[in-house]
């Protein structure tokens, strides 16, 4: 299903309280020590380097500058938590795959922490694997969907910047991706569509965390 599952109005506004509530940074973890305990919810943003996850974070949580964005591919070099709704959900901002300008051991490292997150945190509810729509499913993110459905973790594909391409287009990928997911097991059958810029798809996307929390 592309974007087929629709909110009522007390969803909708679940989300949008949940995410007018307080949003602030917690704390960037370089290793599995680090991390909070595991006493609430939490959803992860996953996808590669120049995606968007920071203006997608930025625009739930109508903060301009929650999650800092860069041109440089590759900024978020942590698993970055935010607390949303006063303690009531961590939404994680993971490292970008498909790095640039690193070394091989750095990248290698960053991989190795976000596997080892993913595969082992009993709190992760769902990660969200941002996809640009203008270039669609890559290699790296098929690689990243083996990985979660070998390790029954539940993902849900978010196609961003749709603004940027034809609508006719937009719904033929969606529709493309969401056959491909019917063979994955830990796949969510709905593909949701976003655009931070235009706001597009921000409050279904907040009612779809908050029905998590």
């Amino acid at each position: 299903m592309a974007d087929e599952a629709g909110y009522s109005e007390d969803a909708l506004e679940a989300g949008r309280l949940l995410f007018a509530g307080d949003a602030k940074f917690v704390k960037g973890v370089v290793d599995l020590k680090g991390l909070p305990a595991s006493d609430r919810t939490e959803v992860c943003f996953a996808g590669r380097s120049n995606v968007g996850k920071s203006s997608l974070i930025n625009a739930l949580t109508n903060r301009a500058k929650l999650a800092r964005s860069s041109a440089e591919p590759g900024r978020t070099r942590e698993l970055n938590y935010f607390d949303i709704g006063e303690g009531r959900l961590y939404l994680v901002d993971l490292p970008g795959f498909g790095y640039a300008k690193v070394s091989k051991s750095q990248a290698e490292a960053w991989t190795k922490l976000t596997k080892a997150y993913l595969r082992g945190r009993p709190s992760l509810r769902r990660v969200f694997l941002l996809v640009d729509a203008r270039r669609g499913l890559m290699d790296t993110d098929d690689e990243v969907m083996d990985m979660m459905d070998k390790s029954a973790v539940t993902y849900q594909i978010v196609l961003t910047k749709v603004d940027k391409i034809a609508k006719g287009e937009v719904d033929e990928m969606a529709e493309k991706i969401a056959g491909k997911l019917k063979k994955r097991g830990a796949a969510h059958p709905v593909v949701r569509m976003t655009s931070s810029e235009k706001g597009w798809g921000i409050p279904e996307l907040r009612a779809e965390i908050a029905a998590l929390a």
